[in-house]
């Protein structure tokens, strides 16, 4: 492909992207393909000669849209908002155009400061005190890691330059609820934990930590000689947006001298609200939180942003300097190589500069307080509605319920129910819901925040969850 070619076919794809996006509306929320259909279309060996992309468009249609799940639909109402704006699309056509490797300052100086200065934006935006230094991730489950490994090494006084955690005398142990995401479990294993020293501890009716819970662990595992570690605060957990109490959380943190990482990877995004703030009070206590703008801010997969409050910890642990790396600005700069674990970066910060700049914090406030918004009002519908249950608080965007009709007590009849009720809906192409298990009992979860969504598609929901619930 030459340049005139490539500039012929990238004004069609950005054609084909933007009418997408505008016919949204009519496509089925959820991917219908079965297991192999999309495989199926795709030839079974790869192509000898070149054959162009002249056809590509109507390949692109034919073979991938039916395999496509519409997450900017304004139907989405599942598992979390993951919304790419149009700027955010437009950054990554640049990031891929320069082909920027940003592993060090030097390999393309603009990569590592666009960095700083958004991260920097982003830390503002969030009320967070100029104590806290950020960094890209791809996800929220990278930089947990990363937490766990840091709180694995102040712990254990370096262990990894040593003999690893072979060589410890204490088993070091890690806290989380038993609602945490699944990322705090795998980040725990492979950080070398094992799964008898990770303890999940019991939440609340309301889904969130237990404190009495987590000090009688600490306390017998201290009494048993091994050595608590790190502890790992929920701020809108997956299936909820459960809030831990983060104020009682940093006071025993300090007591025990525990490591404390806030995964706030959802829920963080609302920050950027002062109304909102009081979900997390206490987090400048925090030795390190995540949250993740590819969800709720519009920044398209995959962006998520680590804040530490000390980067020259996070560089001990995760720095190596080969001499085929080194430079001779290395004691100026950042070489964001050493704050996490690729080697490899992507201009990923790119996105959040041109999200920001198109949008605004105003603009960005305005969507999520609007997303809020419509999940109080559909709050308020099925707590009046009879045979409806609400079955967690909701501090954010995303609403657990079921429905329970006159006389249905039996747990197995109401999980089969509700999830023929799930089923319905999302084979009706309307809307896309998922669900959970909170409690032994199983709900449906409505995750309000795609960008396109509004009121009306709310109100809609909440008519065909009443109408399909009414025909079983």
């Amino acid at each position: 492909m030459n340049n005139d070619e490539f500039r012929e076919l990238g004004h069609q794809f950005i054609d084909w992207v933007a009418d997408y996006r505008a016919s949204l509306p009519l496509f089925p929320v959820m991917s219908a393909a079965k297991p192999g259909a999309i495989r199926a279309k795709l030839p079974k060996t790869p192509p000898l000669k070149s054959g162009g992309l002249g056809d590509i468009l109507k390949d692109l249609d034919a073979t991938v849209m039916p395999g496509i799940t519409h997450w900017n639909h304004p139907g989405f109402f599942a598992y979390f908002p993951s919304n790419t704006s149009y700027a955010s699309i437009l950054a990554d056509i640049v990031a891929s155009g320069l082909g920027v490797q940003g592993m060090s300052w030097q390999t393309s100086p603009a990569a590592t400061e666009v960095e700083e200065v958004v991260m920097d934006w982003l830390r503002q935006m969030l009320g967070l005190s100029g104590a806290f230094t950020g960094v890209i991730h791809d996800t929220a489950s990278t930089a947990t890691l990363c937490a766990l490994i840091c709180a694995r090494e102040k712990t254990s006084n370096f262990s990894q330059t040593r003999n690893g955690l072979q060589g410890g005398a204490s088993k070091l142990v890690v806290y989380a609820s038993d609602q945490s995401h699944s990322s705090i479990e795998k980040g725990a294993l492979l950080a070398g934990f094992g799964k008898a020293n990770l303890r999940l501890i019991e939440t609340d009716k309301d889904h969130a930590l237990r404190v009495d819970k987590l000090l009688a662990a600490i306390k017998e595992d201290v009494a048993m000689g091994k050595l608590p570690c790190a502890l790992v605060a929920c701020i809108g957990t997956t299936a909820t947006t459960a809030v831990d109490p983060l104020k009682q959380l940093t006071d025993i943190a300090q007591k025990y001298r525990l490591w404390l990482h806030v995964d706030a990877a959802m829920a963080g995004s609302a920050m950027i609200l002062p109304e909102c703030r009081w979900l997390w009070e206490g987090i400048e206590a925090a030795d390190s939180m995540v949250l993740n703008p590819h969800k709720w801010l519009g920044t398209g997969f995959d962006l998520s942003a680590y804040y530490v409050k000390d980067p020259q910890h996070l560089i001990r642990v995760m720095g190596t300097n080969p001499s085929y790396l080194r430079t001779a600005q290395d004691d100026e700069v950042k070489n964001f190589r050493d704050w996490g674990i690729p080697l490899g970066r992507r201009f990923r910060s790119l996105k959040l500069w041109f999200v920001l700049r198109d949008q605004g914090i105003e603009g960005l406030q305005a969507r999520l307080r609007r997303d809020i918004a419509n999940a109080g009002w559909l709050k308020d519908q099925v707590d009046q509605a009879p045979d409806w249950e609400r079955m967690a608080p909701v501090p954010l965007q995303t609403l657990c319920l079921r429905h329970v009709p006159k006389g249905m007590k039996d747990e197995a009849l109401l999980r089969a129910h509700n999830m023929a009720i799930t089923e319905a809906i999302n084979q009706s192409g309307r809307a896309h819901l998922t669900s959970a298990i909170l409690k032994g009992k199983k709900v449906i979860r409505v995750s309000i925040g795609a960008e396109s969504t509004e009121r009306k598609d709310v109100e809609a929901l909440w008519a065909q969850l009443r109408d399909v619930a009414g025909k079983f």
